[in-house]
C-alpha cells in the first residue's frame, strides 16, 4: 500500500504520519507494527522514557489465548517468543476454600479436545516487551516519540492534530488511544467511563515450586476471590491471586516468608514446596467500560476502552482482539479508497467490538460475583453447574474453543491471516 498515492486518492493533507498512536504499551505496539507492515506511516507516542530492562525475571507475565499467538506469529514478534513460551495444555476449574482443598465438582478443559493445539501460551513480560520494542525501533514506517506526553488534541480539516508537551504539534488522519484506563485521549475526546469498584485487589507473583506443572492452569475459587496459578517455563507459576482489598492490603505489607505463608493454604502442595520468584504486585480490581469507542478521528482500544475482572485471563487478549479488529476496519477502508478517519468508517470498528466486550464484561462480573461468595446454596448450585459442564463434551470443547479466542466473527489476523 502506496501512502503517496492513498493521500491522492483521499485528497487531502500532508501529515506527519498517516496514523498517531497514543500508548506503546503491549497494544500499541502491537498496533503500530500491525499497521506499520500493511502499508501505514504511525507515530507512537510514548509517555514514558525508553528503559532497558535487566533481562532478569521480574515476575510479570501474560496469558495468550491460541488466537492472539496467531497474531504475534503473523508480524513476526512469535518467531523470537516461542522458545520461551509455555504452551497452556489444560485448564482445571474448582471451587473451594483455604485450606480445605477442591470440591470434588470440578471442569477439566483438555487442550486434546480441540483440533487446533494449545490454548494458549504463558510469555514473561521481560522476553515480550523487549522483542516489541526492537521491532517498534527498526520498522522504518514508525516514528517512535518516548518520553513525550500528549496535553491537547482537536480534529482538524481531513485530519487530527496533538500537541506535545514540548509544544511539538503532530498531525495524522487517525488518532488511536492505547493509553491504558485513565485515557486522556477518552477524556479529551470527551467520550466518559461507567463501571464500579470491586472492592478487591489483585496479587500477583510468580512462585517456583518443586514438582512439574505439566503445562496445566489452575482457577481455584475461593469465598475472597478466586486464585489462578498459570504455567511457566520449568518449575515456575505466575499468581493471579485476589482478595477483598482491606486484606490485600495487609497481605502485600508482610515480608516474603509471612506472604508465603498466608499463600500456601490457598495454593495447596500438589506441587510441592514453593517459593516466591521475582518482585510482587497489586493492583485494584474494577469494571470500567468507555461509553464508546470511537469519536470522530479518533478510536480507543485495549483499557482505554474497556477494563474486566481478571477472572477469565482475558484483559491482554481482549485488547489484541481490539488490535486485530482495528487494523481489519483500516485497512479495508483504505483499500476501498475511503478517509480511515471518519465517524462511520470507526463505528464499523466498534459495532464489531462492543457486544463482544459487553459479554465478556457481564461474564466477568457474573462469575465474580456468583463465586467471591461463601452461601452454601450458591456453592452447591455452581459445583453442580461445573459438574455438569465437565460431564458434557460438547458443551465442554465450545469453552475450550471460547478461551483460545476462537469463537465469533474472528478477525483475520487472530486467525493467523495477513490482511
Amino acid at each position: 500500500m502506496d501512502n503517496p498515492a492513498r493521500r491522492r486518492i483521499f485528497g487531502i493533507m500532508k501529515h506527519d504520519s498517516d496514523i498517531l498512536i497514543v500508548g506503546g504499551g503491549l497494544n500499541g505496539g502491537t498496533l503500530a507494527l500491525a499497521l506499520a507492515q500493511t502499508g501505514f506511516s504511525i507515530t507512537l507516542i510514548e509517555g514514558r522514557a525508553p528503559t532497558v530492562g535487566s533481562g532478569e525475571f521480574d515476575g510479570r507475565s501474560y496469558a495468550l489465548a491460541l488466537a492472539s499467538q496467531r497474531l504475534l506469529k503473523v508480524i513476526g514478534i512469535w518467531e523470537v517468543l516461542d522458545a520461551r513460551a509455555q504452551p497452556i495444555l489444560d485448564i482445571k476449574v474448582s471451587d473451594g476454600r483455604a485450606g480445605e482443598g477442591p470440591s470434588p465438582f470440578f471442569l477439566h478443559f483438555d487442550h486434546a479436545e480441540i483440533e487446533e493445539g494449545p490454548m494458549g501460551f504463558m510469555v514473561e513480560d521481560r522476553h515480550f516487551r523487549p522483542v516489541l520494542q526492537a521491532m517498534i525501533e527498526a520498522s522504518p514506517a514508525i516514528t517512535l516519540r518516548s518520553g513525550s506526553s500528549v496535553v491537547a488534541q482537536d480534529t482538524i480539516p481531513g485530519g487530527v492534530r496533538v500537541r506535545l508537551a514540548d509544544g511539538t504539534d503532530l498531525t495524522g488522519q487517525l488518532l488511536m488511544g492505547a493509553d491504558g484506563r485513565a485515557s486522556g485521549v477518552a477524556e479529551r475526546a470527551g467520550i466518559a467511563r461507567r463501571g464500579w469498584s470491586y472492592h478487591q485487589t489483585a496479587l500477583v507473583c510468580a512462585i517456583g515450586h518443586e514438582r512439574s506443572h505439566d503445562g496445566v492452569a489452575h482457577q481455584f475459587f475461593m469465598p475472597s476471590g478466586p486464585l489462578a496459578i498459570l504455567p511457566l517455563h520449568g518449575n515456575r507459576a505466575s499468581i493471579v491471586w485476589t482478595e477483598e482489598t482491606q486484606e490485600a492490603d495487609r497481605i502485600s505489607n508482610l515480608g516474603a516468608e509471612e506472604y508465603l505463608e498466608v499463600l500456601r493454604p490457598r495454593f495447596g502442595d500438589f506441587l510441592g514446596d514453593i517459593h516466591l520468584d521475582g518482585a510482587r504486585y497489586h493492583y485494584p480490581l474494577a469494571l470500567s467500560l468507555a461509553e464508546r469507542f470511537v469519536a470522530p478521528r479518533v478510536a480507543l482500544l485495549g483499557d482505554a476502552a474497556h477494563v474486566v475482572h481478571p477472572i477469565a485471563g482475558q484483559g491482554l487478549n481482549a485488547g489484541l482482539r481490539d488490535v486485530a479488529s482495528l487494523v481489519e476496519v483500516i485497512v479495508l477502508a483504505a483499500r476501498r479508497g475511503e478517509d480511515i478517519g471518519t465517524i462511520d468508517v470507526l463505528q464499523r470498528y466498534e459495532q464489531w467490538r462492543r457486544f463482544d466486550v459487553v459479554g465478556l464484561a457481564a461474564a466477568t462480573d457474573t462469575f465474580n460475583r456468583l463465586f467471591s461468595t461463601d452461601n452454601p446454596i450458591l456453592r452447591l448450585g455452581r459445583d453442580l453447574g461445573l459438574g455438569v459442564v465437565n460431564a458434557l463434551p460438547g458443551l465442554r470443547r465450545g469453552f475450550i474453543r471460547e478461551a483460545a479466542g476462537l469463537t465469533g466473527e474472528v478477525p483475520r489476523l487472530l486467525q493467523g491471516r495477513m490482511i
